[in-house]
């Protein structure tokens, strides 16, 4: 007598809900937890701080955090060479990172992903056009062409934006133009042209919607990137001008009394690198999650 045959074996993919939770299971809380800290800062700093960001009091200078023997709860991170509130500024200078921050990270991405999309698509010289001006935008220092276009611009926030979007567009051209080029041997691009859509309709509707999770993750990964940049020209003096507060400046004015007075540049240096890692802990997460690739890895 044959032996019956035995059932196949029904393997089930994972839904789409249990994917979610399997990759929040993943997610970094701790960075979160940070980030989510600094944004309320940011957001509430006019409402949370008792002093004045810019108001001078020279009676109170470098006064020690309230931890030190002789600091006190008024002034629970010490004050500045100028006696300015040292936690009041660490909240309006979140305020500032994360302005510049979103600004600059938006501009770039919208100047970058068109100009990634439209390469990608009509590939020949367009492509090369572009791609040549993004290698050599990619090739010149950003600090130097950022402060290069500061000094030609003048100081403030709106020009530290233009700046630093006009250097960085080239990032997201690059990798949203690798995305469609991948895209473009789909079947689904061939059967939208045999069907007579039009370059645009191709490009916004089959195009983009395909390549929004990479930009969601440059957009995370960049904001920590343009923080540093924000900080670093903020620190030589080519970034957000006094007295608006800004972490790079804090540390700038702390150089001559790190022996003395270590607060006024090492706690604005710990802000600055927290945020910064947390936000490029968050985008790694955020790649993970949103790339299939790398879920299957």
């Amino acid at each position: 007598m044959a032996q019956a045959e035995a059932a196949p074996i029904l393997v089930l993919e994972p839904t789409r809900a249990s994917r979610l939770v399997d990759a929040l299971k993943r997610a970094p809380l701790i960075p979160m937890v940070i980030l989510l800290f600094f944004v309320v800062l940011a957001i509430f700093a006019d409402v949370i701080s008792p002093y004045s960001s810019t108001e001078v009091s020279l009676r109170d200078r470098l006064n020690p955090p309230f931890w030190s023997a002789e600091g006190s709860w008024s002034h629970p991170l010490g004050t500045d060479p100028l006696g300015r509130d040292l936690a009041t500024r660490i909240a309006y200078g979140a305020q500032t990172s994360l302005m510049v921050a979103a600004a600059t990270v938006l501009l770039s991405a919208a100047i970058g992903v068109v100009l990634g999309l439209i390469a990608g698509y009509n590939r020949g010289i367009i492509d090369t056009i572009i791609m040549r001006a993004a290698d050599i935008t990619i090739a010149f220092p950003i600090i130097l062409f950022a402060i290069m276009l500061v000094v030609i611009l003048g100081a403030g926030i709106i020009n530290l934006v233009i700046a630093v979007g006009v250097v960085l567009w080239a990032r997201f051209a690059r990798v949203i133009r690798g995305e469609v080029l991948i895209l473009m041997e789909r079947d689904f691009i061939a059967r939208a042209r045999v069907s007579g859509c039009s370059s645009v309709r191709i490009i916004v509707v089959h195009l983009f919607p395909n390549i929004v999770n990479t930009m969601v993750v440059l957009l995370t990964l960049q904001i920590g990137f343009v923080i540093i940049i924000e900080s670093s020209l903020s620190f030589l003096g080519a970034g957000v001008p006094p007295p608006t507060p800004a972490w790079g400046s804090m540390i700038a004015e702390g150089r001559e009394y790190t022996t003395s007075a270590w607060w006024v540049s090492v706690i604005p240096g710990v802000a600055l690198a927290l945020i910064v890692v947390s936000f490029n802990l968050l985008g790694d997460w955020l790649r993970e999650a949103l790339d299939p690739r790398q879920r299957q890895v």
